[in-house]
């Protein structure tokens, strides 16, 4: 999406979140103004790289975003038209882009603060994605191997 059409989207329709936000890099004064506004950017790399937005995975600018201070989630677009889960996205984010299970635990947060979840639930998945950044709860909610250890 060009970066007029992003400010667009703010101004005119006033966005209270951005999908498939990534070309705002090439607009250092609309990376200034979402990084005060915290608006949500929508990231989903493999869509990005279906839709040949990016050249290839390693190329995604999710890294550069999250260096910048914006407010990113990750995503999955349309996994049966992408052939990705919400899931395999987090792995990627991991195994391509080098994100640590800080910045991974950071995504998974901001996915659920930017929801539209009532706030007991929000509390209680960020709770839970504390718990599992910690390494003391498994996402499927058991104790962790590292918690077993004497």
């Amino acid at each position: 999406m060009p970066t007029a059409r992003l400010a667009e989207a703010l101004d005119g329709l006033r966005a209270e979140r951005i999908g498939h936000g990534i070309s705002c890099l090439g607009d250092p004064a609309l990376v200034a103004r979402l990084r005060e506004s915290q608006v949500p950017l929508e990231v989903c790399p493999t869509s990005n790289v279906c839709t040949r937005q990016v050249p290839g995975l390693a190329a995604h600018p999710l890294p550069r975003l999250l260096a910048e201070g914006l407010f990113v989630t990750l995503n999955s677009d349309d996994p049966p038209m992408f052939g990705t889960t919400l899931t395999e996205e987090y792995r990627r984010a991991a195994s391509v882009l080098g994100l640590s299970r800080s910045e991974l635990a950071g995504l998974a947060a901001n996915g659920v603060r930017a929801s539209f979840l009532d706030p007991g639930a929000k509390q209680a998945l960020l709770a839970e994605i504390d718990a599992v950044a910690a390494g003391g709860v498994s996402a499927a909610g058991g104790v962790s191997a590292a918690d077993t250890r004497a």
